[in-house]
Protein backbone atom coordinates (compact mmCIF):
# COMPACT_ATOMS: atom_id res chain seq x y z
CA UNK A 1 0.00 0.00 0.00
CA UNK A 2 1.47 3.40 -1.12
CA UNK A 3 1.52 6.80 0.74
CA UNK A 4 -1.38 8.14 -0.76
CA UNK A 5 -3.61 4.71 -0.67
CA UNK A 6 -2.61 4.74 3.24
CA UNK A 7 -3.92 8.29 3.58
CA UNK A 8 -7.02 7.58 1.65
CA UNK A 9 -7.84 4.41 3.64
CA UNK A 10 -7.00 5.34 7.11
CA UNK A 11 -6.05 9.02 8.13
CA UNK A 12 -9.35 9.86 6.27
CA UNK A 13 -10.89 8.15 8.94
CA UNK A 14 -8.92 9.69 11.56
CA UNK A 15 -12.22 11.65 13.51
CA UNK A 16 -14.04 8.59 13.44
CA UNK A 17 -10.87 6.63 15.03
CA UNK A 18 -10.23 9.45 17.67
CA UNK A 19 -14.19 9.85 18.66
CA UNK A 20 -14.20 5.72 19.39
CA UNK A 21 -10.69 6.15 21.14
CA UNK A 22 -12.11 9.16 23.43
CA UNK A 23 -15.21 7.24 23.91
CA UNK A 24 -13.45 4.10 25.46
CA UNK A 25 -10.40 5.75 27.29
CA UNK A 26 -12.77 9.30 28.70
CA UNK A 27 -9.88 11.44 27.82
CA UNK A 28 -8.53 13.36 25.24
CA UNK A 29 -4.77 12.97 25.25
CA UNK A 30 -4.67 9.39 25.70
CA UNK A 31 -7.14 8.88 22.81
CA UNK A 32 -4.79 10.98 20.63
CA UNK A 33 -2.10 8.51 21.38
CA UNK A 34 -3.84 5.72 20.92
CA UNK A 35 -4.81 7.01 17.61
CA UNK A 36 -1.11 7.77 16.91
CA UNK A 37 0.18 4.10 18.17
CA UNK A 38 -2.43 2.78 15.51
CA UNK A 39 -1.19 5.06 12.72
CA UNK A 40 2.34 3.46 13.66
CA UNK A 41 0.93 -0.49 13.91
CA UNK A 42 -0.79 -0.06 10.53
CA UNK A 43 1.97 1.82 8.73
CA UNK A 44 4.22 -0.97 10.07
CA UNK A 45 2.06 -3.62 7.82
CA UNK A 46 1.43 -1.65 5.48
CA UNK A 47 2.96 -3.94 2.87
CA UNK A 48 0.21 -6.24 3.77
CA UNK A 49 -2.84 -4.15 4.40
CA UNK A 50 -4.06 -4.73 0.23
CA UNK A 51 -5.34 -7.85 1.34
CA UNK A 52 -7.85 -6.50 4.26
CA UNK A 53 -11.46 -6.09 2.79
CA UNK A 54 -12.55 -3.48 5.00
CA UNK A 55 -9.88 -1.34 6.53
CA UNK A 56 -12.37 1.16 8.62
CA UNK A 57 -13.28 -2.41 10.58
CA UNK A 58 -10.00 -3.74 10.79
CA UNK A 59 -8.64 -0.05 12.16
CA UNK A 60 -11.14 0.16 14.76
CA UNK A 61 -10.68 -3.22 16.18
CA UNK A 62 -7.42 -2.46 16.15
CA UNK A 63 -7.94 0.55 17.90
CA UNK A 64 -10.39 -1.06 20.18
CA UNK A 65 -7.60 -3.66 21.38
CA UNK A 66 -5.50 -1.01 21.89
CA UNK A 67 -7.32 1.11 24.09
CA UNK A 68 -8.65 -1.85 26.22
CA UNK A 69 -5.00 -2.75 26.62
CA UNK A 70 -4.63 0.84 28.12
CA UNK A 71 -7.36 0.49 30.47
CA UNK A 72 -5.77 -2.82 31.61
CA UNK A 73 -2.21 -0.79 32.53
CA UNK A 74 -4.07 1.88 34.35
CA UNK A 75 -6.05 -0.42 36.11
CA UNK A 76 -3.28 -2.02 37.28
CA UNK A 77 -1.58 0.78 38.37
CA UNK A 78 -4.31 1.87 40.23
CA UNK A 79 -4.69 -0.89 41.62
CA UNK A 80 -1.53 -1.05 42.61
CA UNK A 81 -0.98 2.86 44.21
CA UNK A 82 -4.12 2.29 45.93
CA UNK A 83 -5.20 5.36 48.29
CA UNK A 84 -6.49 3.71 51.41
CA UNK A 85 -6.99 7.38 53.26
CA UNK A 86 -10.44 6.56 53.10
CA UNK A 87 -9.93 4.56 56.29
CA UNK A 88 -11.03 6.18 59.56
CA UNK A 89 -8.12 6.67 61.85
CA UNK A 90 -9.28 4.35 64.53
CA UNK A 91 -9.01 1.63 62.28
CA UNK A 92 -5.77 -0.89 63.05
CA UNK A 93 -2.97 -1.60 61.51
CA UNK A 94 -4.25 -5.22 61.22
CA UNK A 95 -7.55 -4.25 59.46
CA UNK A 96 -5.50 -1.75 57.20
CA UNK A 97 -3.11 -5.04 56.11
CA UNK A 98 -6.17 -6.99 55.98
CA UNK A 99 -8.24 -4.75 53.21
CA UNK A 100 -5.22 -4.34 51.69
CA UNK A 101 -3.98 -7.87 51.22
CA UNK A 102 -8.06 -8.88 50.00
CA UNK A 103 -7.19 -5.84 47.17
CA UNK A 104 -4.46 -7.71 45.96
CA UNK A 105 -6.41 -10.85 46.50
CA UNK A 106 -9.05 -9.81 44.39
CA UNK A 107 -7.04 -8.25 42.21
CA UNK A 108 -4.95 -11.28 41.26
CA UNK A 109 -8.34 -13.02 40.70
CA UNK A 110 -10.00 -10.91 38.54
CA UNK A 111 -6.60 -11.35 36.64
CA UNK A 112 -7.46 -15.08 36.78
CA UNK A 113 -11.20 -14.59 35.34
CA UNK A 114 -11.86 -15.19 31.06
CA UNK A 115 -10.74 -11.93 29.33
CA UNK A 116 -14.11 -11.26 28.45
CA UNK A 117 -15.29 -10.90 31.92
CA UNK A 118 -11.84 -9.63 33.05
CA UNK A 119 -12.46 -6.58 31.33
CA UNK A 120 -16.01 -6.56 31.68
CA UNK A 121 -15.84 -6.36 35.64
CA UNK A 122 -12.56 -3.69 34.84
CA UNK A 123 -14.77 -1.54 32.87
CA UNK A 124 -18.47 -1.29 34.45
CA UNK A 125 -17.22 -2.11 38.75
CA UNK A 126 -13.46 0.38 38.41
CA UNK A 127 -13.69 2.41 35.78
CA UNK A 128 -17.91 3.33 36.26
CA UNK A 129 -18.61 2.51 32.30
CA UNK A 130 -22.45 1.85 31.65
CA UNK A 131 -23.79 -1.58 30.75
CA UNK A 132 -24.59 0.10 27.17
CA UNK A 133 -21.30 1.79 26.76
CA UNK A 134 -19.46 -1.47 28.05
CA UNK A 135 -21.24 -3.45 25.65
CA UNK A 136 -20.20 -0.81 22.67
CA UNK A 137 -16.93 -1.68 23.77
CA UNK A 138 -16.49 -5.22 23.85
CA UNK A 139 -19.06 -5.76 20.92
CA UNK A 140 -21.47 -7.66 23.24
CA UNK A 141 -24.76 -6.99 23.97
CA UNK A 142 -26.32 -5.19 26.80
CA UNK A 143 -27.84 -8.66 28.35
CA UNK A 144 -24.50 -10.32 27.62
CA UNK A 145 -22.46 -8.13 29.23
CA UNK A 146 -24.66 -8.36 32.11
CA UNK A 147 -24.92 -12.29 32.04
CA UNK A 148 -20.81 -11.94 32.30
CA UNK A 149 -20.56 -9.20 34.98
CA UNK A 150 -22.89 -11.44 37.00
CA UNK A 151 -20.94 -14.61 36.12
CA UNK A 152 -17.62 -12.39 37.23
CA UNK A 153 -18.93 -11.32 39.91
CA UNK A 154 -20.63 -14.60 41.34
CA UNK A 155 -16.84 -16.33 40.95
CA UNK A 156 -15.18 -13.82 42.33
CA UNK A 157 -17.55 -13.84 45.48
CA UNK A 158 -17.54 -17.91 45.59
CA UNK A 159 -13.76 -17.27 45.47
CA UNK A 160 -13.41 -15.09 48.36
CA UNK A 161 -15.92 -17.36 50.48
CA UNK A 162 -13.67 -20.32 49.66
CA UNK A 163 -10.55 -18.63 51.26
CA UNK A 164 -12.73 -17.71 54.74
CA UNK A 165 -13.52 -21.33 55.23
Amino acid sequence: MDNETFYGKVVAISDQLYRTAKSILQDDESARDSVQDLYLKLWEKRTTLHKIENMPSFAMKILRNLCLDKLRKKRELDLETCDYSHIQDNTSIYEIVEQKNITKIIKQYINQLPELQRTIVRLRDVEGYEIKEIAYITTSTENAVTANLSRARQKIRDYLLKLQV
